[in-house]
């Protein structure tokens, strides 16, 4: 049997913007880079440059504050995609053994303005469209949203940050909040507007690792709380139902557990619905949250631009069991010298293929 041929490793450097202009000089001097997304939203970009020179400037490249310095805006691209877009919050050194001296920055992108406002306050009468607006209009942020969801009669955002606050909410009603092109951005996650990539092994798909597992799996999730106007209990009881438009004719999780192990019930009684509408988006968010965990796949490819969290995957060249549609909810964009430009990515899909 002939050895596998080992995948072949295109080279490619991303190109460095400060305050909208290309660099030149900090592009060629990139020595490492990691850019993080997930599903949660606020982006982060370190990057490394070589921090030593000769010629007419000698010395140390970068440590005037021109280029580099707090606030500066930075962004990551490759030919016409964009990376990474955000500002620079921090600045470090590094003076290794035997090699040349280098600096770095880590930038966020503008949920950083969230994530450091910390408040408490109360929504009445309010959807999580509501809350997403104001919490936008007090940023000085465009929204782009996207969601559908219930108006509760109270929300209390208790010494809590903006982001945190937000996050909270979207998780609720199946929610992803993420900043794009300036706008805080919001939908539910089988609604967000995404591309389709399709990757091969092995070709552009690197390397992927894929586990289905049961342990985390449930047959039913039961949301209860208590009504204090109604006193009585608040509940819903979610199943395969609130999952089936995504299993795409596959065994989901819960199928293949009830037909291996027989029922297993849950109660989730933590979020103490008030009423059953809330009973009901509680059940079916966490039960849907639950489902798409069952096949998890973490693979390494080829980077482009639009493998970003959100986008759909179409996985080819793995076997019927875990071939088909993903979705990404995690990745993680990196450079260095010794394997060049890819990006590392999470992914996840509620059932196996079809049987």
């Amino acid at each position: 049997m002939s050895a596998v041929a080992e995948p072949v490793v295109k080279s490619a450097r991303p190109s460095i913007e400060v305050d909208g202009q290309h660099d030149a000089t900090l592009t060629a001097s990139l020595m490492a880079m990691d850019i993080v997304e997930t599903s949660e939203g606020l982006a982060r970009c370190d990057l490394r440059f070589g921090n030593w020179g000769g010629g007419d400037r000698g010395g140390f490249q970068h440590f005037g504050r021109d280029k580099l310095d707090f606030g500066k805006a930075i962004a990551v691209t490759l030919g016409d995609g964009k990376l990474f877009k955000g500002s620079i919050t921090a600045i470090s050194a590094q003076f290794p053994e035997g090699k040349t001296a280098q600096i770095g920055v880590c930038a966020e992108d503008r949920l950083q303005d969230l994530r450091m406002t910390r408040r408490t306050r109360s929504f009445a009468d309010a959807t999580l469209a509501d809350v997403l607006k104001r919490v936008a209009g007090d940023h000085g942020l465009q929204t782009q949203i996207d969601v559908s969801g219930e108006t509760y009669k109270l929300l209390a955002q208790v010494n809590q940050s903006d982001l945190a606050f937000i996050r909270d909410l979207a998780r609720r009603e199946d929610a992803q909040v993420w900043i794009e092109d300036m706008k805080l951005s919001a939908a539910q996650r089988s609604r967000r507007r995404a591309p389709t990539v399709e990757l091969a092994w092995a070709g552009d798909l690197r390397e992927f690792h894929v586990c289905a597992d049961l342990a985390h799996q449930r047959t039913k999730l039961v949301g209860a709380g208590w009504s204090v106007a109604d006193k009585r209990a608040a509940k819903h009881e979610a199943g395969e139902a609130a999952i089936r438009a995504e299993l795409n004719g596959g065994p989901s999780g819960a199928q293949t557990l009830q037909r291996a192990f027989g029922a297993r019930v849950d109660t989730l009684a933590h979020a103490m619905p008030a009423v059953d509408a809330e009973a009901r988006a509680l059940a079916e968010s966490s039960f849907r949250h639950m489902a798409r965990r069952f096949v998890v796949g973490h693979g390494v490819a080829d980077a482009k631009p639009e493998l970003r969290v959100g986008a759909k995957l179409k996985i080819k060249g793995v076997g019927p069991l875990f071939e088909g549609d993903y979705t990404v909810t995690e990745v993680l964009i990196r450079f260095d010298a010794k394997k060049g430009l890819r990006t590392e990515f999470w992914c996840d899909r509620p059932a196996l293929g079809k049987e």
